[in-house]
């Protein structure tokens, strides 16, 4: 790990360069670096790694931590605040660069290398709500429960030709063999994606919002989401599989979100988590600070 410190005004700012995104995008790291050095008095360190990028996050000090990276960096930043339980007094800061910004994008962070430094700069911090599960895991934009993996589909039997001069009783004998090769074949689920197949196992989940049961596990679902909404609420989706008519979308706003079923798995942000069995998430409003640009 290398560090350099330069010195100028009096904001002092902890500049932590994700690996990734020096690999991705050097030039708008250097951007980055050099408009923000110009702006405040800046240390400037590159984990090689998980660890040393915790050890980083640990010793800030007095400094103002800015991250320059991709959704990885954000979510790894605040989950080892949570965990430290300094989140509430660290305002983050972030320089999104990297291939995965959509999260960032949609906290509202400016995308560009300058718009964003520029905003560390001269913006404000915004706090905003999270949602925070009974094994200590965060969420910072959306939670998605998709449905199950696509059905594998049973492979196709190809007919074997009847050799010439054979007669219709041997045709007829090698048809019905075919056909119950193809009876026996047995579909069953995929644990991997497979190309070209997009249809989707329903699940069975019992959905419960503040104690009241959104959905049970009589009615399959296509997916459920969960994003942490406002004023310390979550918004909840659920949608319930259409059988004939298109089946109307389950909305709920709660503090509290359970779901369980059988073992499913759950898309945190960028990260994908489980099989569980149930998994409840909490929302606490207020629980994180990210410097965006200045309204007005």
């Amino acid at each position: 790990m290398a560090e350099v410190a330069t010195f100028a005004t009096s904001d002092q700012l902890l500049i932590v360069i994700d690996p990734a995104a020096r690999r991705t995008d050097a030039e708008s790291v250097r951007i980055a670096k050099d408009v923000l050095s110009a702006g405040a008095a800046t240390k400037v360190c590159l984990p090689e790694g998980p660890e040393e990028f915790a050890r980083v996050l640990a010793r800030r000090g007095s400094r103002r931590p800015v991250l320059v990276g991709d959704d990885r960096a954000l979510m790894r930043a605040v989950s080892l605040l949570h965990r430290q339980r300094e989140l509430a007094g660290c305002a983050l800061s972030m320089v999104p660069v990297g291939g995965g910004l959509s999260l960032a994008g949609a906290l509202g962070v400016p995308t560009g290398a300058v718009a964003a430094a520029r905003a560390v700069l001269d913006g404000v911090v915004r706090r905003m709500d999270l949602l925070v599960d009974d094994s200590d895991g965060v969420v910072l934009g959306a939670l998605r429960i998709p449905s199950l993996p696509p059905m594998r589909e049973a492979p196709p039997v190809e007919a074997t030709p009847v050799p010439s001069g054979s007669g219709s009783a041997h045709a007829s004998w090698l048809r019905t063999c075919q056909s119950l090769v193809r009876t026996l074949v047995p579909v069953r689920p995929s644990r991997e994606p497979l190309a070209g197949v997009t249809r989707l196992g329903p699940a069975r989940l019992r959905v419960e919002v503040d104690g009241v049961t959104l959905v049970d596990l009589d009615q399959p679902v296509e997916g459920v989401s969960v994003t942490p909404g406002a004023s310390g609420f979550a918004e909840v989706e659920v949608r319930p599989v259409s059988v004939g008519a298109s089946a109307t979308t389950l909305r709920a706003r709660g503090r509290t979100v359970t779901v369980s079923g059988a073992d499913f798995r759950y898309r945190a942000d960028a990260v994908v988590a489980g099989p569980v069995r149930t998994r409840t998430w909490v929302v606490r409003e207020g629980a994180w600070g990210l410097t965006l640009p200045a309204v007005g």
